[in-house]
């Protein structure tokens, strides 16, 4: 396997499952010396299946004293951080936007927005400590798509904070860029997004979305976790030094 990421530290948010897991790994094994975040305890057994330097931390990304500690923690353990990867967030609940509480639209997006913003602010005096540095952040293609608008407009926060991040700190040598994934699978989630459990109602929404999604992909189908972790991966690398400021969809055909 190519050493793409050899003496780089990588920050993974969201390290412990599906996605962020999957980057993480892939990445130790291309010679990056990875900090694994999540909230969840067992993100320290997947650190210890990496194949190279990897420490895990425990943060609660939706405070901004979980990401300033993180950012702390992988400057304290690995020197310093030249790629942070953005990977925290997940639609909690789907259903129609009228049958949405008050405290669930808040909750999406203290689910899916506070990590990203809080993350890039805390990372940006260690980037600019090292000259330079690379943020992916892990967006969505459900900017567009049904029974999920507070987790759309989340991502599409995301994407806003992406390019405008981008435009403020070219010249200081960082790049931010964003993948927006289209439906992924992955292996059933070992903590669920929604703690409370969906009801039959629920159920039938999801089924929606998922249909949704399928038939709204050219392609017709999920995605895979590889097909995730590729195109994050190449944005962080060396290899998009000319890519600033790029949203770049990975939903087989569907831009969102």
């Amino acid at each position: 396997m190519s050493q793409r990421f050899a003496n780089q530290v990588m920050v993974v948010t969201g390290a412990a499952q599906g996605i962020g897991r999957a980057v993480a790994l892939r990445a130790a094994a291309e010679g990056a010396r990875v900090v694994l975040v999540d909230r969840a305890d067992f993100v320290a057994d997947v650190a210890a299946e990496a194949q190279g330097p990897a420490a895990a931390f425990n943060a609660d990304l939706e405070t901004y004293e979980g990401a300033r500690d993180a950012m702390a923690f992988a400057v304290e353990t690995f020197g310093g951080i030249d790629i942070l990867v953005n990977n925290v967030g997940g639609a909690i609940r789907m259903r129609p936007y009228a049958e949405f509480e008050p405290a669930q639209i808040e909750a999406e997006i203290r689910r899916s927005l506070m990590p990203t913003l809080y993350s890039c602010h805390a990372v940006l005096p260690h980037l600019l400590a090292r000259d330079g540095g690379t943020i992916v952040n892990v967006s969505s293609n459900a900017t567009r798509g049904i029974y999920r608008v507070p987790y759309s407009a989340a991502k599409g926060g995301i994407n806003a904070v992406t390019q405008s991040l981008a435009m403020e700190y070219a010249d200081r040598n960082i790049r931010v860029v964003a993948t927006a994934p289209g439906g992924t699978s992955a292996p059933p989630r070992r903590v669920p997004r929604n703690a409370a459990g969906d009801t039959a109602q629920e159920q039938a929404w999801m089924a929606e979305v998922v249909e949704q999604v399928t038939t709204s992909s050219f392609l017709k189908r999920y995605g895979t976790l590889d097909e995730q972790v590729a195109p994050i991966l190449f944005l962080a690398s060396r290899e998009a030094s000319y890519i600033t400021g790029s949203v770049l969809p990975v939903a087989g055909g569907d831009t969102g």
